[in-house]
């Protein structure tokens, strides 16, 4: 399938221009045009669902935020990283509905680079253990605005964070700087302002963190209206040929399992070796992140979803279709679904050993869950084709 990367942190498939739909077929193979839009309707509701409790745990998030800069104490400071943990989870579900030019990440004001860049360099946002006045924290010339901090994400380069989760993330656990022995140590009294305090700069990383908690809650409050059942984009979605809108749901999929999560996110680490290319290197969450990934895709596949509270929610899947399209595509992609999930889980604490060099048994679990998604992805390539669906080559 050809992609095409249009900035840093976004790769989407080149869909203008697609010929889609399954005309040529009958009911009895592509199944009916009922279950398809059924099938839409669910996976938009499920958006729904999924990005509100990712908006709720983002605010929650930021109550702790607001808590750490206003008492900071090592209490304050351990709470907001578990709210930050916290909030990762059903966020990272969130990523399977991505790379269609949806609402998450189109061209025009999709917010996922605003949310969820990395990897990030830390000089560019605060001070480092070699750099003890890098940063914009540390700059007295950078007025520390949301609009400003905004205009800086990437700018200079797509390692220049300067907002979102993992900026959140290296505010409140700091550089990991020892191999293998855990995440960060910032210590508390960074957001102590006068006596007791450590570095330089405390009022403004206050003021920083509490903005970029703002952001965090305002950007995914803007995906998540589109996904409303009045929201401008899921009327559009539901409403549109079933076909149109299944073929952005394999295409969310595909990319994610394959070129998103088994390339970007695990193969470069493993090739790399660095810990700084894990995707949740200050936390050492990186483990999670790929767990979540997998679970988004099964969510969708089997139209089903888990809040944190472990209420329930049901509707129609994926698989609706595919079992109508082709039982033997549909039970292959139940196993692997079910077998990524597996690999995924057997990842082991922290994820920067399992990638180190010369320590096998991590490496090959690491390849293991990539060969898994790797699979997952040319099967659900097979039923995008199956389907009837083309993607042309770029311009």
């Amino acid at each position: 399938m050809n992609l095409k990367k249009w900035n840093s942190n976004v790769v989407v498939l080149i869909v203008s221009g697609l010929v889609v739909g399954c005309s040529a077929c009958g009911d009895e193979e592509a199944g009916s045009d009922t279950i398809r839009a059924e099938v839409v309707s669910s996976y938009a509701e499920l958006a729904e669902v999924n990005y509100r409790e990712s908006v709720d745990a983002a605010k929650a998030l930021n109550h702790k935020l607001k808590d750490l800069i206003q008492r900071p104490s090592n209490d304050s400071l351990n709470e907001a990283k578990q709210a930050w943990l916290a909030a990762r989870e059903p966020y990272l579900q969130t990523e399977v509905f991505r790379f269609y030019e949806g609402p998450i990440d189109n061209e025009v004001d999709g917010p996922e680079g605003l949310l969820n860049a990395w990897p990030m360099d830390e000089h560019f946002l605060d001070y480092t253990v070699d750099e003890p006045e890098a940063g914009l924290i540390n700059d007295l010339r950078f007025e520390i605005t949301a609009e400003n901090i905004v205009s800086e994400n990437e700018n200079g380069g797509e390692k220049n964070i300067a907002t979102g989760f993992h900026a959140i993330e290296f505010l409140l656990w700091g550089q990991d700087n020892v191999d293998g022995e855990g995440a960060g140590e910032r210590p508390y009294t960074d957001y102590v302002v006068g006596e007791g305090g450590t570095a330089n700069n405390q009022d403004r990383r206050a003021k920083y963190l509490e903005l970029i908690g703002d952001l965090l809650v305002l950007h995914l409050e803007q995906v998540h209206a589109q996904w409303k059942e009045d929201g401008k984009y899921r009327t559009e979605f539901v409403s549109a040929a079933p076909d149109s809108s299944i073929e952005k749901i394999l295409t969310g999929m595909i990319v994610l399992a394959g070129f998103e999560t088994g390339g970007e996110r695990l193969q470069a680490a493993l090739d790399s070796g660095d810990k700084e290319d894990e995707h949740s290197c200050f936390s050492d969450n990186t483990h999670r992140d790929m767990i979540q990934d997998v679970q988004g895709i099964s969510n969708v596949y089997h139209g089903t979803y888990t809040t944190q509270l472990g209420e329930s929610w049901i509707g129609k899947g994926l698989q609706e279709v595919v079992l109508a399209v082709d039982p033997d595509l549909a039970a292959k992609l139940e196993l692997q679904i079910k077998e990524s999930l597996q690999s995924a889980n057997a990842l082991q604490i922290p994820f920067e050993n399992e990638i180190k060099p010369g320590n096998e048994a991590g490496n090959a679990r690491v390849q293991d869950l990539i060969s898994r998604l790797r699979i997952t992805e040319k099967t659900l390539e097979r039923l995008f084709e199956k389907m009837g669906f083309s993607v042309p080559a770029p311009e």
